[in-house]
């Protein structure tokens, strides 16, 4: 599948932390750096993911913040 969203990271699941409706999913990028994803229960479910599962984390936003100390 080929997609229009540009930033595009593989990863592995880390942790999946289900709730009752959403599920808080982390991904561990390459340089060991982690993403956090809060999807729907039924999407992790759908997509069959599991720790150790590797993903391609899509990030499409219209904003990004940068902070520093």
């Amino acid at each position: 599948m080929r997609l229009s969203t540009r930033n595009q990271l593989d990863g592995t699941v880390a942790s999946i932390t289900l709730g009752e409706a959403m599920a808080v999913v982390k991904i561990r990028l390459g340089g060991g750096d982690v993403v956090t994803s809060s999807i729907t229960r039924d999407a992790v479910e759908d997509l069959g993911l599991a720790e150790g599962s590797s993903v391609k984390v899509l990030i499409k936003s219209t904003e990004v913040a940068l902070g520093i100390e």
